[in-house]
């Protein structure tokens, strides 16, 4: 065994239990629909894994919606049945993310008249200096700046959220969850949940942290716009790794699609995807783009962060349904999630030595019994008897004094070990 495996074996004893965290890429909404899937073989294929109820999640862009759905105790089969399926509490419904965004559109129209006579001044002033099109360029202030209305978003959350239990507090959450979105006018990532951003509801961090540019309007907090925070990074796991994580678990639902091996479907069937057209090769372009910088960011956090294991779960690069689905369209959400229980329990089959090893460094076992059914499908993990997780039915306060306690512990510990 390595340096690195003996520290992670030694940190990890000295616990009494695991520091296992949690990070979500995005992906669309059914990039949100794969990683519960995905999740859902997790939680079926480990014994002693609670995905409701980890120490640290990260969410960026649909991902915020899971980790946030998660740190309040909901299970992956709860989220199943409220999401995907006909659920018992809430029912997210198809066209949730694709209400036309009224209020921008108005607002930029309103903005016309004034903009149209600025162009036109500009242009008379100096007609030849001046060219018609660098003189109406102005008009594209008119433009709205998203298609769909991400307010929805927070709303249907506030409702989720509102139940008792669960709350749109993160000071109230037992957990640390860490909701990413970019800062508009300077570009830089900025962490919702961290310290003095922990006061903005999670329901509209999760809004802001998912307003891809393009389709939704920039979300306003407190006098700042915020965007889609996959701007930047793809997971941004740093964010739980400084939380001392001792396992990572890491599910991103993108990455490019290789046609040159696949087998498409036959109203797909494209020599090459440069057939497809540009939203093809956007797709493509965009999906290489992000996974690319993914590839080097975990290559450096493993040098950084060399006492954490870290492990990642992402698509079959050659499965042409998924490149194919259109990111925001449910009609097929069902076989998108069991497509991604599928490609998970694939991977962990195929891996099963090495991973098995990581696991158990950390109390956790592979079921080996159900990975080798290849009958077992996502029904037959929709088992969660507990409507909540034990920790998440104390009260406000009560779990705000056991995360400090917790946290209070944690720097014991560090202190004694530097002793």
């Amino acid at each position: 065994m390595n340096a690195n495996g003996a520290r992670r074996r030694t940190r990890a004893a000295t616990r009494s239990r695991p520091c296992i965290g949690l990070a979500l890429a995005g992906g669309g909404p059914l990039g949100g629909i794969y990683e519960v899937g995905a999740l859902l073989a997790l939680a079926d294929s480990i014994e002693g894994l609670h995905l409701d109820a980890l120490p640290v999640y990260v969410g960026v862009s649909s991902g915020s919606f899971v980790a946030a759905a998660l740190a309040n105790g909901i299970s992956p089969t709860q989220m199943y049945r409220i999401f995907i399926d006909d659920g018992e509490e809430a029912f997210l419904k198809p066209d949730l993310f694709l209400r036309p965004a009224l209020t921008e559109y108005y607002r930029r129209l309103a903005s016309l008249p004034a903009l149209s006579l600025r162009a036109t001044l500009q242009y008379l002033r100096n007609p030849l200096r001046r060219g018609l099109l660098e003189s109406f360029a102005i008009l594209a202030r008119a433009v709205p700046t998203g298609l769909f209305d991400n307010g929805a978003i927070d709303a249907f959350l506030r409702r989720l959220f509102s139940s008792q239990g669960r709350s749109n507090d993160f000071r109230e959450l037992r957990s640390r969850l860490f909701l990413v979105a970019t800062q508009l006018d300077t570009g830089a990532p900025v962490a919702f949940g961290a310290a003095g951003r922990d006061h903005v509801p999670i329901s509209l961090a999760v809004e802001a942290s998912s307003a891809l540019p393009g389709l939704f309007p920039p979300v306003e907090i407190e006098g700042e716009f915020y965007v889609d925070g996959a701007l930047n990074k793809t997971l941004h796991a740093s964010l739980a790794l400084d939380e001392n994580v001792d396992l990572l678990l890491c599910v991103n639902p993108l990455v490019p699609f290789d046609a040159s091996t696949a087998l498409l479907p036959s109203p797909l069937a494209l020599q090459t995807l440069h057939a497809g057209g540009l939203p093809v090769v956007l797709s493509q372009t965009f999906r290489a783009i992000i996974h690319s910088r993914m590839r080097v960011g975990m290559e450096k956090y493993a040098r950084q962060y060399p006492h954490a294991d870290i492990l990642l779960f992402e698509p079959d690069r050659h499965n042409a349904d998924i490149f194919f689905a259109n990111l925001f369209s449910y009609a097929d959400r069902k076989r998108m999630c069991a497509i991604a229980f599928e490609a998970t329990r694939s991977r962990l089959r195929t891996e099963a030595p090495h991973i098995g090893r990581v696991l158990s460094r950390h109390g956790l076992r592979l079921r080996k019994e159900r990975l080798g059914d290849p009958a077992r499908e996502v029904e037959k993990a929709l088992i969660d008897p507990r409507p909540l997780h034990p920790h998440h039915r104390r009260s406000p306060t009560v779990q705000r004094a056991a995360r400090d306690l917790d946290r209070v512990l944690e720097h014991l510990e560090r202190g004694l070990k530097s002793i």
